[in-house]
């Protein structure tokens, strides 16, 4: 365990910024996982909000920019045989 103060800080940082790193890449999986599952229709409407999840991801450094990429790509790809 570390010993010093600024170390014991960093510590706690570290697991608050772990907890929510978690909290949003799960929420935006679930919410791909729910999008897969959706009708055609509803599919294009909610694919806008899913991608701005995916950017957010990459933005915050939480997932790869190119890890964004594919996941955007492959349900723009969906999207285009739904529609």
């Amino acid at each position: 365990m570390a010993n010093h103060k600024a170390t014991k800080k960093d510590t706690r940082q570290a697991a608050k910024r772990r907890d929510r790193n978690r909290y949003y890449g799960k929420t935006t999986r679930n919410a791909i996982r729910d999008l897969k599952l959706t009708e055609s229709t509803a599919y294009t409407e909610k694919l806008p909000s899913i991608i701005s999840m995916i950017d957010k991801l990459a933005k915050r450094g939480i997932i790869h920019k190119n890890k964004a990429a594919n996941l955007k790509s492959k349900l723009a790809k969906k999207a285009a045989v739904a529609a």
